[in-house]
């Protein structure tokens, strides 16, 4: 209730603005006023800015879309030159979750050798966080002059993101305890704004499907091992939802889906900038903006392209 109540306070406020900035626009051309003229032209800006959010949430209507979201990055090969641009993924990410006001927690992390990170695992809290962020799951291709090139030269790396639902008590997920080893670690991480050490990890290996997760973001052992159970809820979900929809393809020979490990987007910054969606087309020059989290073009195109 009060998610539809927010939906309803948010148009009415909208409409607010919208009658606010018709009154000065009225007084700005009896006075001829440049002063209240851009005083409404700001409201306006920030209205459009508004809506364009609104009419993206309205296509967020899948079953777990409203769900807070699981995200996961992990380096591919190419030592550090993949784990720092992880790390610019983790970056991007946090400041788009930022801008949408969603909360962050990091459930996993584990550093690079020598800078960025290998992998790391972000819990996203906030309406429609798996809405949104399902547009992300895939491989990111990132080409530029390295930074850890002393010759300069154009290197590509690539980076994998996962994006798991957080599901409620509602849905049933069997796990049988033969199923799995829960292996107890002492934490090893960034430390700082990352993760707070702690000796009481846990890593879950499911044998039948071979997934693993981990968690040590709290000091409690019971806390972590409470985490690293849901992770491995949400991701075996998404396995048998995928496993189903593989042989629905096989059936109907759909070729839309975009299969794991494929490559989704890249970002280019030499030698031209461009970020593009290789499963919608969109694209921008602005590589900057993305890299700073501005995100929803991308997420919109996504929506409309596979709703």
């Amino acid at each position: 209730m009060g998610i539809l109540q927010g939906v309803v306070d948010n148009w009415q406020a909208m409409q607010t603005a919208w009658e606010e900035a018709e009154i000065l626009l009225e007084l700005a051309d009896e006075e001829s006023d440049p002063e209240t003229e851009r005083e409404a032209d700001e409201i306006i800006n920030n209205l459009a800015d508004e809506i364009a959010a609104s009419e993206l949430e309205c296509m967020l209507s899948g079953e777990h879309d409203a769900n807070n979201a699981m995200l996961t990055i992990h380096a591919g090969a190419g030592g550090t030159e993949a784990q720092d641009w992880a790390d610019i993924l983790l970056r991007m990410y946090l400041r788009w979750t930022e801008k949408k006001k969603f909360t962050t927690e990091v459930l996993d992390i584990l550093p690079g050798d020598e800078a960025g990170v290998k992998s790391v695992t972000l819990m996203v809290s906030g309406h429609n966080a798996y809405g949104y962020l399902r547009s992300e799951m895939g491989i990111h291709r990132l080409v530029r002059i390295s930074p850890y090139d002393s010759q300069k030269r154009r290197h590509t790396s690539f980076a994998s993101v996962f994006i798991f639902p957080e599901l409620d008590d509602e849905i049933t997920v069997e796990i049988n305890d033969k199923d799995i080893r829960i292996d107890t670690y002492r934490a090893s991480g960034a430390g700082g704004q990352h993760v707070n050490k702690t000796s009481s990890a846990i890593r879950i290996t499911h044998f039948p499907s071979g997934i693993v997760v981990q968690c040590q973001n709290e000091r409690s052992q019971f806390s972590n091992k409470s985490t690293a159970m849901k992770m491995l809820k949400a991701q075996l979900y998404e396995y048998e939802k995928k496993a189903q929809k593989e042989d629905q393809q096989v059936l109907h020979g759909d070729k839309k889906e975009i299969g794991w490990g494929s490559q989704i987007r890249s970002y280019v910054m030499q030698p031209y900038r461009m970020v593009k969606d290789h499963r919608t087309n969109f694209e921008t020059g602005n590589v900057d903006s993305v890299m700073d989290g501005n995100l929803d073009p991308f997420i919109k195109a996504f929506l409309l392209w596979n709703p």
